[in-house]
C-alpha cells in the first residue's frame, strides 16, 4: 500500500502525483490519497521554508527553477514557477479532495493543472467552480460539502498525522505505513522498494 500525503500548492507534489500513478499500476499497488495543508506542516515543524523564501540563495534558486523545468519536461507537464499567486491558500481545494474521498483524483489533477499549468488562483471560488465544471462536480454541492465541520476536521487530522509520523513537507509518501519517502525525486527509490516486495530484485 502507498500512502500519498499531498497539497496541490506544491509543484514537486504535482510531479509526484503524476508520476506515482503509473508506478503504482506497474506493481499492482494501491494508493491511499491523504490530502493535507503543507502550510500547517511548515508552521509546526519546518519553518525554515519561510526563511529560505525571504532570503533565497541566488545560485540555488536558479538551479531549483532549472531542476523543476527538467522534471516537468520529463513528465510532460506544464508548470509555471512561480505562479502569479505564490504561495497560495489551498485550503478549499484540499477540503474538496477530502469531501470527494476515493473519487478525488480527477479533481486533484484539475486543481494542479489550473494552478500550475494555467496560472489561476485556486483560493478563489470562481476558479474552483471551473475545476468542478471540468470534472463534472456540482459546484453548489462542492461548496456545501467543504463547509462541513467533519471535512475541515479531517484535513487537520491528516496534517497532524503526517507530522507525527515524521513528515515535514509535501509530498510525503509511505510504503506499508512506516517506510517514508519525501519528494518526487525519491520515486526511483520507491520503485526499488516496490520491486523488493514483489520479489523482482
Amino acid at each position: 500500500m502507498i500512502e500519498f500525503f499531498f497539497d496541490c500548492s506544491s509543484p514537486w507534489t504535482y510531479l509526484a502525483f503524476h508520476n506515482i500513478q503509473p508506478l503504482a499500476r506497474e506493481f499492482g499497488a494501491d494508493i491511499v490519497w491523504r490530502p493535507i495543508l503543507v502550510g500547517g506542516i511548515f508552521n509546526t515543524v519546518n519553518p525554515s521554508v519561510y526563511a529560505q523564501r525571504e532570503t533565497p540563495v541566488p545560485a540555488k534558486a536558479a538551479y531549483t527553477l532549472k531542476d523543476l523545468g527538467d522534471w516537468a519536461r520529463s513528465a510532460g507537464l506544464k508548470i509555471k514557477m512561480p505562479p502569479t499567486v505564490f504561495p497560495v491558500n489551498s485550503v478549499k481545494a484540499m477540503r474538496g479532495c477530502i469531501w470527494l474521498g476515493q473519487d478525488m483524483v480527477p479533481f486533484a489533477r484539475a486543481v494542479f493543472e489550473i494552478y500550475w499549468g494555467e496560472d489561476q488562483d485556486i483560493s478563489k471560488d470562481d476558479v474552483l467552480t471551473e475545476v468542478c465544471r471540468r470534472v463534472g462536480i456540482d459546484p453548489q454541492a462542492f461548496f456545501e460539502g467543504i463547509a462541513q465541520q467533519g471535512i475541515k476536521d479531517q484535513l487537520r487530522i491528516n496534517t497532524e498525522e503526517v507530522v507525527k509520523r515524521g513528515g515535514f513537507g509535501s509530498p510525503t509518501i509511505f510504503l506499508d505505513a512506516t517506510d517514508m519517502y519525501f519528494g518526487n525525486d525519491r520515486l526511483p527509490l520507491i520503485r526499488e522498494a516496490l520491486a523488493r516486495t514483489k520479489g523482482r530484485v
